[in-house]
C-alpha cells in the first residue's frame, strides 16, 4: 500500500480512469525522472516495444525535484519489431 502523504502526490495528474484499467493487459504507467530528457527517454523505450499513448510534457510538484510524466500501455499489442526478438548482453 502506498502511504505518502497527499501533499507528495502530484495534484496536476489527472485521475485514472476505469477505461485506462478497463481489461488485463492495459497499464497506467507514472514517472518520477530527474529531469525531461530522462522521462522521455523511458517513455521511448516503453514505446518502442508496446501500444503506447505517450505524453509530450512532463509535470513538475513545486517544491520537489525532479519531473512526473504519465503514459498508458496495451501490453496486448507487442509491435512487431520487437516480438520474438531476443536481447543478447553486449561484451566489451
Amino acid at each position: 500500500m502506498n502511504r505518502t502523504s497527499l501533499r507528495s502526490v502530484d495534484q496536476s495528474m489527472k485521475p485514472i480512469r476505469d477505461e485506462h484499467i478497463a481489461e488485463p493487459g492495459l497499464v497506467v504507467v507514472d514517472v518520477a525522472a530527474a529531469d525531461d530528457a530522462t522521462a522521455f527517454a523511458f517513455q521511448s523505450a516503453l514505446a518502442e516495444r508496446w501500444a503506447t499513448a505517450t505524453d509530450d510534457r512532463t509535470t513538475r510538484v513545486p517544491g520537489e525535484s525532479g519531473v512526473r510524466l504519465r503514459c498508458y500501455l496495451d501490453l496486448r499489442q507487442e509491435l512487431p519489431a520487437v516480438a520474438g526478438s531476443t536481447t543478447k548482453p553486449t561484451t566489451a
